[in-house]
């Protein structure tokens, strides 16, 4: 058996060795070099404009390009102080944070119909406190005028901490968080900004430690031996703080510059509202609702410092609930009667 199987392997090897004398061979074709395909630019066709639309049919007409470096103010002030822009640094932060709020489309864009509602609010109670009108730009960045909660338990349009709300005579438990009573908590806010001015007798820095601690700030400028903001090493948060007020103030006073185009009747409106005013508890605020022409979620949308469907109020305190008028919740009617002066937007469509 195994004389057979040498003789068979032998044969196999025989074949093999033919195979590779008597194969034709392989032609190679060889593939002439060819240049790299030029770059190339693609420019989206814009879709044709209507013809009531010229103001935006000339602005888009210069459009070259979707994304393009952003155009810079030759100057900038915050609450009426000069920004240093000639120092470099400043300069290139104050451009990083209008170039992340200009192609950050969405939020941007989200910010400004949400500040046509809002501001009207926000704005009289810092005229009657003495505040800076710039400082209604704190709440739309600390917040995006939602009442949002952050991990650390900030809360409301002003993102105020549980002490710091209550050191401000704010009423927070279970059932009742002020920090969402847009009003209550902008009267919170402004005493906060009065306090903090007596500190620094600078507005750049108060907006600096309002999001840093007054206490941080002071203790930083004392090690630092320097009394600007803007010369401050600071960790990067608060860092890019007063950056990005400047540069959402910019980017609302010129929204067409920095490519947002915006009508006027797309902006979010405001809801007539009347007040109610209730010095008792209320046992069910479902029922309270529906005696008052709307639905429960309705009432907390108008009410979010409401926290549950009661209002105990065992010391008689005096609340102002909002009730919405049942005609003014459909957008068909919304912006039928003209707001006051004081209620209309400051954002240029």
């Amino acid at each position: 058996m195994l004389k057979y199987l040498t003789w068979l392997a032998l044969l196999l090897a025989l074949l093999a060795i033919a195979f590779e004398l008597f194969r034709p061979p392989v032609r190679q074709v060889v593939m002439p070099s060819m240049p790299p395909p030029p770059a190339m630019i693609y420019v989206p066709e814009l879709p044709p404009l209507q013809e009531e639309e010229p103001e935006v049919k000339e602005v888009v007409r210069k459009v070259l390009v979707p994304a393009m470096s952003v155009k810079i103010p030759s100057e900038a002030h915050f609450a009426g102080e000069s920004v240093p822009l000639d120092t470099f640094y400043v300069r290139e932060s104050f451009e990083r944070e209008l170039i992340v709020n200009t192609y950050f489309h969405s939020s941007t864009l989200m910010l400004m119909k949400k500040a046509h509602r809002w501001f009207p609010v926000i704005e009289p109670i810092l005229a009657k406190n003495n505040i800076p009108e710039d400082f209604k730009f704190i709440a739309l960045i600390e917040s995006g005028l939602d009442n949002v909660t952050s991990p650390a338990g900030a809360s409301g349009f002003w993102q105020f901490l549980k002490g710091t709300a209550r050191d401000y005579n704010l009423e927070v438990n279970d059932h009742i968080d002020e920090r969402y009573y847009v009003e209550k908590a902008t009267e919170a806010a402004c005493r906060y900004f009065l306090d903090a001015y007596n500190t620094f007798g600078n507005w750049t820095l108060v907006a600096a430690a309002f999001n840093a601690g007054p206490k941080r700030i002071r203790d930083l400028l004392k090690r630092q031996q320097v009394s600007s903001y803007y010369d401050l090493q600071i960790p990067e948060e608060t860092n890019r703080y007063v950056y990005r007020i400047l540069a959402v103030k910019t980017i609302f006073a010129n929204p067409v510059t920095y490519g947002f185009h915006v009508k006027f009747d797309e902006l979010y409106p405001q809801v007539p509202t009347r007040d109610v005013v209730v010095n008792h508890s209320v046992r069910d605020l479902v029922i309270f609702a529906q005696q008052n022409g709307i639905s429960y979620k309705t009432l907390r949308i108008f009410n979010p410092w409401i926290r549950k469907d009661e209002l105990p109020n065992h010391s008689g305190r005096t609340y102002t609930l909002k009730i919405p008028e049942v005609d003014h919740l459909r957008y068909s009617t919304l912006g039928d009667e003209p707001l006051p002066d004081a209620a209309k937007s400051t954002i240029n469509p």
